[in-house]
C-alpha cells in the first residue's frame, strides 16, 4: 500500500496537484490560496476541499491540530522572485520569503505525525532561476528542508541533485514539459523529499542507456524540414493543416513558456517575433486561445472557465500553474514507489547531477530534462478552431510589431513576417 494517501496544497493556483492526484486515489484535505479568481475557481472545481487562505496562517493551525497533517505536502511559492521577468530580489522579497514559510508548515507537519507515519513527503516546483538567485535561495530552502542550522553553499548549483540531510533526504531535477507530451517549452526545476527513510532520487531519476537529445533524434525543432509551400497538396505539413474546413499555420512545432502575463503583454516578447504563441488562422494572424492555454498544459477544454471571468484571468491562471503531465509522471511514479534503499547506495550525501551520470556496468543515471519515455507532441493539433474574435491581431497591431522589430534590429521568424505583411494591408 502506499504511503501516500492524503495532501496538502500552498499556492494552490488552480490546482494541478488536485487535477493530478486525485486520479491516483490521493484525497486533498486542504488547498492555499488568497488570489480572487483562483479562490473563486477551486470553491467551484474543488467545492470540497478546505480553501485555508493565507499560507503564512497554517503554521499555527497545524500547532493547534485544528486542520489534518497530510502524508503529502505541495507547492510552489512565488517564482517572480527568483524568474528573470520578476525582481530577482530573491529572499530579500516577499515573495521569497514564502519559500521558506514552505518549511515552517512541513515542519509542522511533521511534528504532528507519529513514529509509524513517519515525516511526510513534499513536493514543490519553480522556475529555474531558482538555481542561480544571487541570495543563494536554493541553498538555504535545501539545508532547511534538509535540518541543516546554515545554508549550504557550492560554486553553482546544476539542474540535478541529491542531497541525504539531517532530518531528510531530498532531489531535485529540471524537466521540460515539451518531453511529455505537451507542445510547450517549459523548463521547470521539480523538488521532492521526505524522511530518512525515504529516496526522493528514486522517482526523480531513472536508470538506463545513454541518450541524445530526442528533438535531435526526431529533429522536430529544424524548421528548414518545414519549407513553407501554399499548394494544397502541401497542407499536411508539421507546420500547416485544414481542419474543420479551415486552414490552420504555426511558426514552430512547440511555443515558448506560456506567460502568465499574456493577456496584456502579448506583443512585447520573444514570442512576437519567433511566432511560437501566434496562430495564422484561414490567413489572418491571432493569439492563443485560453482552450490552448489549458491544451498545452495538459488541462481538458474549458477547465478554467467559470462564471464572471476574463481571457486574462484564464491566461494567468493557466500560465500560473504547473505543466499537468510532468506532474502526472512524477506523482504516478511517487505513488507506486516502494524503495528500501537509495539507486546511488554508496553516494555522499550530497551529488551534483547533469546529463547522465555514469553508474556500473554500462549504465546511466538519466538527470537530463527529459524522461527515457519522452513524448513529443506537434503544436498544430492542439489547435482550437473558434477563437474569440477578440484575439485576432489588428492591422495596426501587425504594423506595430513590424515596426518594433525594424526599430531594435530584432530577428523575426521568416513565415511569421509574410503573414504579418498581408496582415497589414
Amino acid at each position: 500500500m502506499s504511503r501516500i494517501r492524503t495532501f496538502g496544497s500552498v499556492c494552490s493556483g488552480i490546482e494541478a496537484a488536485s487535477f493530478v492526484l486525485e486520479t491516483l486515489g490521493v484525497k486533498g484535505v486542504w488547498l492555499s490560496e488568497i488570489q480572487d479568481f483562483a479562490s473563486r475557481f477551486l470553491s467551484i472545481r474543488y467545492p470540497n476541499t478546505p480553501n485555508l487562505g493565507d499560507m503564512n496562517d497554517i503554521p499555527g493551525m497545524l500547532k493547534k491540530k485544528s486542520i489534518v497533517s497530510p502524508d503529502l505536502l505541495c507547492g510552489g511559492t512565488p517564482c517572480q522572485a527568483f524568474s528573470l521577468a520578476g525582481w530577482q530580489n530573491g529572499l530579500t522579497d516577499n515573495r521569497g520569503q514564502l519559500t521558506l514559510k514552505y518549511i515552517d508548515i512541513l515542519d509542522g507537519i511533521d511534528a504532528n505525525r507519529t513514529e509509524t507515519e513517519g515525516r511526510a513527503v513534499f513536493f514543490w516546483e519553480n522556475v529555474e532561476g531558482v538555481l542561480t538567485d544571487k541570495t543563494n535561495a536554493f541553498g538555504c530552502f535545501l539545508a532547511g528542508l534538509a535540518g541543516y542550522d546554515k545554508p549550504l553553499v557550492v560554486p553553482k548549483w546544476t539542474s540535478a541533485g541529491i542531497l541525504h540531510g539531517k532530518k531528510r533526504n531530498v532531489a531535485w531535477r529540471v524537466l521540460d514539459a515539451k518531453y511529455f507530451g505537451l507542445a510547450q517549452q517549459r523548463k521547470r526545476i521539480y523538488v521532492l523529499g521526505g524522511g530518512k527513510d525515504f529516496y526522493p532520487e528514486n522517482i526523480l531519476f531513472e536508470v538506463g542507456n545513454l541518450l541524445a537529445d530526442p528533438y535531435k533524434i526526431n529533429e522536430c525543432n529544424d524548421l528548414a524540414l518545414f519549407r513553407f509551400d501554399d499548394s494544397e497538396t502541401a497542407i499536411p505539413t508539421k507546420l500547416q493543416k485544414i481542419q474543420g474546413g479551415q486552414k490552420f499555420e504555426i511558426f514552430r512545432t512547440y511555443t515558448d513558456c506560456l506567460y502568465a502575463a499574456y493577456g496584456t503583454k502579448w506583443n512585447g516578447n520573444a514570442a512576437a517575433y519567433n511566432g511560437s504563441l501566434f496562430v495564422a488562422q484561414n490567413g489572418r494572424l491571432r493569439r492563443l486561445t485560453p482552450i490552448e492555454y489549458e491544451r498545452l498544459m495538459g488541462f481538458p477544454d474549458r477547465y478554467t472557465e467559470i462564471p464572471k471571468c476574463t481571457l486574462t484571468n484564464r491566461f494567468q491562471a493557466s500560465g500560473n500553474s504547473w505543466a499537468v503531465n510532468v506532474v502526472r509522471w512524477i506523482m504516478s511514479r511517487l505513488v507506486k514507489d516502494a524503495s528500501k534503499e537509495s539507486i546511488l547506495p554508496s553516494m555522499s550525501n550530497l551529488v551534483l547531477l547533469k546529463d547522465f551520470y555514469p553508474l556500473k556496468n554500462g549504465l546511466y543515471l538519466n538527470a537530463t530534462n527529459y524522461p527515457y519515455d519522452f513524448k513529443i507532441v506537434n503544436f498544430i493539433d492542439f489547435v482550437d478552431e473558434f477563437p474569440d474574435e477578440k484575439l485576432y491581431i489588428s492591422p495596426a497591431g501587425c504594423s506595430g510589431i513590424l515596426r518594433r522589430r525594424r526599430e531594435r534590429n530584432i530577428g523575426m521568424n521568416k513565415r511569421l513576417e509574410e503573414i504579418l505583411l498581408q496582415n497589414c494591408r
